[in-house]
């Protein structure tokens, strides 16, 4: 799959898009790619929205009590239609690839906490979620965002972090959705979080670069200094314990 497609499947929704024949009929490896190969990725994630039945697929066909309420038109693609509410959609859909066959193979616990995991990660969510459901917090030993995957693997940037995430965290207190995370990765590669609102978006903030509540420039450099002086004293007492175990070795040689 080519950036292009990528780029627009993701704006669409993963769980509601579908390929058109030729993709799922072509060989692996045999689908042309355009141009050089990207540089950077951007995934849209729409953390909730209307069902696909309302939007992809009415099922026109379909029994009354499984068919959407909405009408099907034609789309700039051929054989596709999808929702009469989405005209502006359907003018575009030649440029889509659009994916109706996800599936959570039965092994998800259909709610938006497990699967905000399951969609960010590509793994199932284990036991923990059916047992913990929304209170099920993100753990060290979770399967990293697939964002965290790629930026794990690729050259440093001298400027920039490898990914970041806006224009929130996704989460509603007092819930924090796991599978946003790096999980095994390490916080290391964590995403970098930009906090902002479409209607002013120069003015954003990085949590991770903000003091907290009641810490002031003062207080933080009295902690630094207390910092240097802890690990400058962690560092002697190690130094003076290696040369004691040497000198008990030495002592039994």
């Amino acid at each position: 799959m080519d950036r292009r497609t990528f780029l627009v499947a993701s704006t669409a929704g993963i769980s509601g898009l579908q390929f058109r024949p030729s993709i799922i009929a072509a060989p692996a490896g045999s689908v042309e790619t355009r141009g050089k190969p990207a540089k950077s990725c951007i995934l849209f994630f729409l953390c909730g929205g209307a069902s696909h039945i309302d939007t992809w697929d009415m099922k026109p066909d379909a029994p009354s009590e499984f068919r959407g309420p909405f009408r099907p038109i034609q789309t700039s693609a051929p054989g596709v239609e999808i929702c009469e509410h989405l005209p502006m959609t359907a003018k575009q859909a030649h440029h889509m690839a659009i994916v109706r066959s996800v599936t959570d193979f039965g092994k998800a616990t259909g709610d938006h906490h497990a699967g905000y995991y399951y969609n960010l990660t590509g793994n199932a969510p284990d036991e923990t979620f059916r047992r913990e459901g929304n209170n099920r917090r993100p753990y060290a030993t979770d399967k990293p965002y697939m964002g965290c995957v790629v930026g794990a693997g690729r050259p440093k940037h001298p400027k920039l972090p490898q990914i970041i995430s806006l224009p929130y965290k996704p989460s509603r207190a007092p819930y924090t959705r796991p599978g946003q995370f790096a999980g095994l990765l390490g916080m290391e590669h964590d995403p970098f979080y930009i906090y902002g609102q479409h209607e002013n978006p120069l003015r954003f903030t990085a949590p991770s670069l903000t003091l907290s509540d009641g810490m002031d420039r003062h207080r933080l450099a009295e902690r630094k200094v207390f910092l240097e002086a802890a690990n400058k004293a962690r560092r002697q007492f190690d130094h003076e314990a290696a040369m004691k175990h040497y000198t008990q070795q030495q002592q039994k040689a």
